[in-house]
Parts: structure tokens; C-alpha cells; sequence
């Protein structure tokens, strides 16, 4: 059962205002509340590390108690139904296949917000702002990145996002300031019939920097629960398990003193449209814009479900998803540029204090 902070004051104060129920709010609860970071990085850990294939974890929303009640319910008559049918069959599943939490609100007919639809697309940067401000960013990350090279820091950036969101710019933004000798920017297509005779991580595994370099993945792994999720690419019994594949490759990465930062860009349905029909009215842009584009834009609403999935599934202490408010494009690449510093910069000051540590 999961609140988040604001979520968990609000209850704590709503229940101290009950003189029925102030009793059940404590010192030791405030004091807990508190340490709210702590406990979300017990628990994260906790799930990952002992959810299974027989005894998965389930994430349950507890802020709407209509949806807390209902989905409990469905995932334990689900599980007995689906449990009754194995032994039947005399089958025994060997992987994660509990429903998500948006797939049980299509169940209910509860309509939940989901990470991506609950952003401020409204947010913007005036021009002369932005300048500003990138010019700041930037100059910020070239410094950055030479001490991370300095340290052996090695860099995994990952940018997903929606058809025409904006990867390309934001990774042109990026790379400006970056010394060409150190970083890479690894494109990801359909796989190539080398990979397909690979386990699907294999491509990625191939592109790992070593100690002090950077590399950027404009798409990745997470096609996986994505377009091969949609599309049918993947079986479900595939894509259910590459959730935790996944996550233990990061921390594996992680493991291995590999920063990861993973982006989310997100545009509206409407922002995405008029991207598309300037994209085809733009000569030099038209090559950019494919059937495939206005395929996957009639299945907007199963990806979004894809994404919140994601996200809820594979948003990690170690590697947090940043999701990036991208209608206006000058917002996203500054958002996207202070993000990277903030976290270069964290692992540098924590990397130091280990090394004075020993």
C-alpha cells in the first residue's frame, strides 16, 4: 500500500482533527514522516529484492480508497482464479504476471491519472530566458563532465518519450558542451536478426561505457514494456519479466559505479499532431515523420498505459525515471540539462565522501 508524502501529511492530519481517530496518530508517526525517504528506499529495496516470479509484490495505490478496496480484491480473487486454473491444467507459472495498476483500473472502470497525464504541459521559457539559462546549464555540464571523466565517473543517460517529443534536440543540447572524444550517442531501431538470436539486453550490454564516459541511448531497453509490449513484439509472459530484468541490469550498472538518468518526454496528443503536420509540410523535416508515426498515434492511450507501467515498475533509487514536461521545447532541454548536472554532481559528492571515508 503506497501513499505519497503529500498523501501520507494529508492522512496524519485529517486522522489527528478525528477526535474518533487521534488516537492512532503518534510522536513516533510524525517522527516517521519525517524519514519518509528512508522508508520508500527500505521498501523499494525490500520489493526488489525478494518480489518473485511465484510471489510478486503488488504496488497498491492508497490514496483513493475506492481504488485501494477494489484492486486488493481483484488481485486476490484474480490470483486464486488464475492459481485454480494452473493446478487444473497442472501448470505452474515461473514469472510476474500480476495485472498493473493501470490494466486493474480499466478492470473497475475507475478512471486513475496516470504519472504522464497528471503533468503540467503548460509549463514554458521565454526565449530570452531560455538563453540564458541554457548557456548557464551548459557551461555547468562541461565542467561536470570533465571531473566525472577525471574520477572514472561513467554515464548512462536513456531519453524515451512520445513520437515527436523532442529526444533529438534534447540530445543535440546535451552533447554540445561534451568533449566528442568521450561520449557517444547510440540510436536504437528494430533490432538487426544478430540481436533477435540474443537475449534482447545483449545490444545494450555491447554500448556500456567504460570508466569516464558518457554515453547517451536516443531509445532503449525499455522497447521492450513499450512498442514490443503494444505492438505485440513481445508475449506478455516477455514483457511482465523484463520488468525485473531490467531493473536488475541498472543495478548492475549501478553496482559497477555507472550514473544512470533516464528521461520520460511527454507532449500532448494535440502538441504531437501539430508537430506531425509541420514535420510534413517541412521539406527537410518530412523524412522524420512515417506511417509508423500516425500508426502508433491511433494507440495513444495503450501507450501512455505502457508508460505508467513503466515508470511505477522501474522508477528505482538508483534509477529514477525524470519525467520532463516537453510542449515547450526550451523548457524540456534546460529541465533536461539541470537534471543531468544535479545527478552528475550528486554521485561526484558522493563518490568523494566514500573515498574519504576509507
Amino acid at each position: 500500500m503506497h501513499l505519497d508524502k503529500k498523501a501520507q501529511k494529508r492522512r496524519l492530519k485529517s486522522l489527528e482533527k478525528d477526535p474518533a481517530n487521534s488516537w492512532r496518530v503518534t510522536k513516533r508517526d510524525w517522527k516517521n514522516y519525517e524519514r519518509y525517504d528512508r522508508f520508500i528506499d527500505a521498501a523499494e529495496t525490500a520489493l526488489h529484492k525478494t518480489g518473485t516470479g511465484q510471489a510478486p509484490w503488488t504496488i497498491v495505490e492508497g490514496e483513493n480508497a475506492n481504488y485501494r478496496e477494489l484492486s486488493v480484491g481483484y488481485h486476490v480473487a484474480n490470483a486464486i482464479n488464475r492459481h485454480a486454473d494452473e493446478l487444473e491444467r497442472g501448470e505452474r507459472r515461473n514469472h510476474d504476471d500480476a495485472p498493473t495498476q493501470t490494466l486493474i483500473g480499466q478492470e473497475l472502470g475507475i478512471g486513475l491519472e496516470t504519472v504522464v497525464s497528471s503533468l503540467d504541459l503548460t509549463l514554458s521559457l521565454k526565449k530570452k530566458d531560455y538563453q540564458k539559462q541554457l548557456e548557464q546549464a551548459q557551461a555547468r555540464l562541461n565542467g561536470l563532465f570533465h571531473q566525472a571523466r577525471d574520477k572514472g565517473l561513467s554515464v548512462v543517460t536513456v531519453f524515451e518519450g512520445s513520437d515527436a517529443a523532442g529526444k533529438g534536440g534534447n540530445i543535440r543540447r546535451l552533447t554540445a558542451p561534451l568533449d566528442a572524444r568521450y561520449y557517444q550517442v547510440i540510436p536504437i531501431a528494430a533490432p538487426t536478426d544478430e540481436e533477435r538470436g540474443h537475449h534482447y539486453l545483449w545490444r545494450f550490454w555491447r554500448h556500456i561505457p567504460r570508466a569516464g564516459r558518457f554515453t547517451v541511448f536516443d531509445r532503449s531497453w525499455y522497447g521492450r514494456v513499450l512498442v514490443e509490449r503494444v505492438e505485440g513484439f513481445a508475449s506478455e509472459h516477455e514483457w511482465m519479466r523484463s520488468y525485473g530484468e531490467i531493473t536488475d541490469f541498472e543495478e548492475q550498472l549501478e553496482e559497477a559505479g555507472i550514473l544512470v538518468i533516464k528521461f520520460w518526454l511527454q507532449i500532448s496528443a494535440d502538441e504531437q499532431l501539430a508537430r506531425f503536420k509541420a514535420r510534413e509540410e517541412t521539406p527537410y523535416k518530412q523524412y522524420k515523420l512515417t506511417d509508423e508515426d500516425w500508426r502508433n498515434r491511433e494507440k495513444w492511450d495503450e501507450y501512455e498505459q505502457a508508460v505508467n507501467d513503466m515508470v511505477e515498475r522501474t522508477s528505482t533509487r538508483f534509477a529514477p525515471w525524470t519525467l520532463i514536461e516537453a510542449n515547450d521545447k526550451r523548457f524540456a532541454r534546460v529541465k533536461v540539462l539541470n537534471t543531468v548536472c544535479d545527478r552528475i554532481e550528486a554521485a561526484l559528492l558522493e563518490r568523494d565522501a566514500g573515498e574519504s571515508g576509507k
